[in-house]
């Protein structure tokens, strides 16, 4: 590394040891929040909705960014856009900082690749029990019949 280091460092946010994003690819509006509150929640804008743009995103690799964009669902615009919206406390900073939080908890869970799904076969005791049953339930459809033999 060079004498001046990395111009991205101070905007850097760090999603794992490995991983970060910048925080020029945050945004964020201040609303109102719903709900209780008094008269002070009419009249100040405490919630925040932050944005995150997924699709622009330089730092992560592709993968992750496919596995993020499939955990955002509905949180997730069509133009690429996670967004969350905070407001469950009752100032700004706090509201900012769950909704950060929020976002790097979704991509940290979108690092995790799944694991590969092994293919089993059955085994003989479990086949042969499928087909007792099978059997089983046969000689039981089999007796709801007509009765065959005498005629009154």
């Amino acid at each position: 590394m060079d004498e001046q280091g990395d111009p991205y460092e101070k905007s850097r946010i760090a999603v794992t040891d490995r991983l970060f994003i910048l925080k020029e690819d945050l945004s964020e509006d201040f609303i109102r929040a719903s709900g209780p509150g008094g008269q002070n929640v009419n009249k100040v804008s405490t919630a925040v909705q932050l944005r995150f743009n997924l699709e622009a995103n330089q730092t992560l690799p592709q993968d992750v960014k496919s596995r993020a964009a499939r955990l955002a669902g509905s949180r997730l615009t069509q133009h690429g856009e996670i967004i969350l919206q905070a407001d469950r406390h009752r100032t700004r900073e706090r509201n900012r900082d769950d909704a950060l939080q929020r976002l790097l908890d979704l991509l940290r869970r979108a690092t995790e690749k799944p694991k590969p799904r092994k293919a089993t076969k059955p085994t003989l005791g479990s086949k042969k029990r499928r087909l007792d049953a099978k059997k089983q339930r046969g000689q039981i459809k089999k007796m709801r019949g007509k009765s065959r033999g005498f005629d009154d």
